[in-house]
C-alpha cells in the first residue's frame, strides 16, 4: 500500500503483481527500491527514494524487502541491497547496485525523459 511518502511498498506477491501490471497498463516508469531491515546502505537511501517519488509523481515508486519477498528478488536475480530496478512495460530498463543515489537519481530523470517504447 502507498505510503505518505508516495513510496508503494509491497508486502506479499500478489501486491507487487498489481503494481506491475497497473504500470504496463498505464505505461509508467516503475522505480523498485530492493531493500533489506538489515542493511545499512538501504536505510541511507530511504529517505531520498521518498524524496524521489515525491519529486517524479509521472513514475512508480515500489518498495520490496527481499527478506519478506524472497520470491520476488529470486525472479529478478537481486544479489545485493540496496538494488534499483528501472521498468518500463514490465521489462528491466537500468539496474543500479549499492547506495548510488547520484546514479539512481540521473537513470530515473532520463528514463522519465525518453518516449515510452511503440
Amino acid at each position: 500500500m502507498a505510503t505518505s511518502e508516495g513510496v508503494i511498498a509491497c508486502h506479499n506477491i500478489q501486491e507487487w503483481k498489481n503494481q506491475i501490471e497497473s504500470s504496463i497498463a498505464s505505461k509508467k516508469l516503475v522505480v523498485v527500491d530492493f531493500t533489506a531491515s538489515w542493511c545499512g546502505p538501504c536505510r541511507f537511501m530511504a529517505p531520498l527514494f521518498a524524496e524521489w517519488a515525491r519529486k517524479f509523481v509521472d513514475a512508480i515508486f515500489l518498495k520490496v524487502d527481499v527478506d519478506e519477498l524472497k520470491e520476488v528478488a529470486e525472479e529478478w536475480s537481486i544479489e545485493a541491497m540496496p538494488t534499483f530496478l528501472l521498468l518500463k512495460e514490465g521489462k528491466e530498463v537500468e539496474r543500479i547496485v549499492g547506495a548510488k543515489k547520484d546514479d539512481v537519481h540521473k537513470k530515473i530523470t532520463e528514463h522519465l525523459a525518453l518516449p515510452a517504447s511503440a
